[in-house]
């Protein structure tokens, strides 16, 4: 079995749950997904199945879409609701939408973030949640990120318990901590804050109404029909022109053989080579050599 589920993931479980679940109900090992999505987030988790996993990274490498909700006057350990309360701060008058979106447009763009300490990220050797647990401290690595679009949604203060709740829409490139950013959203308008709920919408070029539940996946593979929900890996390579390879050439191919600009159809820098419909390798120009040469080997066979 070889293609791509988008898969719902409820809230929690995690990334590696619903692989876990997947491999019983598809009676696979090879399976794995692209961007893990933590406990507290449901939504949009594209899973790689067989030989698809080779496309992880070309799915991972496209933007993601979230809406979510910043909770402003309290913070807590995790950034989220899963952690513990750390700082409360009254928000004594309503924040203005316009101060709202003035400082969600300084978050625009090219922006540094440092993961929290309750992440995934490994430094030697550890996850960061591995030294939070144990009460260490360690030095965490710089991300650089990309934010295309940060929106305000809508905006509710609640002057009983003097906070308030903003609303928004996150366009961002692979590895951005949305909580982190909205968190520094919160700082910026002179208050902590936490991150109440996210959704994934959008993730590998995938949405959430093409999105399939657990459940769902294991009644289609019951009724034997779960072959027509499978994405081929051509799905998420299809941000590069694609070229059909003759006889010839893809027997050059399947050996790493390269292959010269004249024989192929497309001046890209990089193309798809397909043989009898299916996707067979990714090849990229080298300027040098003046030759198509591989990137990636999908199939041989």
């Amino acid at each position: 079995m070889d293609g791509i589920i988008p898969l719902y993931k409820e809230r929690g479980m995690t990334s590696f749950d619903c692989v876990s679940r997947l491999r019983r109900i598809l009676h696979t090992r090879k399976i794995g997904h692209s961007g893990t999505l933590d406990p507290s987030v449901d939504g949009v988790l594209p899973i790689c199945v067989g030989s698809a996993t080779k496309v992880v990274p070309y799915l991972m490498a496209s933007g993601k879409n979230y809406q979510g909700e910043l909770l402003i006057g309290e913070a807590t350990t995790t950034e989220d609701l899963d952690g513990e309360i750390i700082a409360i701060q009254p928000v004594t008058s309503e924040i203005s939408a316009a101060d709202i979106r003035e400082q969600m447009g300084t978050l625009t763009g090219d922006v540094t973030q440092i993961p929290p300490m309750y992440s995934a990220v490994k430094v030697k050797g550890k996850r960061l949640y591995e030294y939070a647990r144990a009460g260490e401290s360690v030095e965490r690595p710089v991300r650089h990120v990309t934010v295309d679009k940060f929106e305000l949604l809508s905006s509710k203060y609640d002057p009983t318990v003097k906070q308030q709740r903003i609303r928004f829409n996150v366009v961002c490139s692979k590895g951005t901590y949305v909580r982190t950013l909205v968190v520094e959203l919160a700082k910026r308008l002179g208050y902590p804050g936490t991150m109440s709920w996210l959704t994934r919408l959008a993730s590998g070029g995938f949405t959430l109404d093409q999105t399939l539940s657990l459940t769902d996946v294991q009644d289609a593979v019951t009724a034997g029909t779960i072959g027509h929900y499978l994405y081929s890996l051509e799905y998420a390579l299809h941000d590069y022109p694609a070229v059909d390879l003759t006889e010839v050439q893809w027997q050059a191919v399947k050996n790493g053989g390269w292959l010269k600009p004249t024989e192929l159809t497309t001046d890209a820098s990089e193309v798809v080579l397909k043989y009898n419909n299916q996707v067979k390798a990714l090849y990229h120009l080298d300027q040098k050599q003046g030759a198509y040469k591989p990137t990636k080997m999908f199939s041989t066979k």
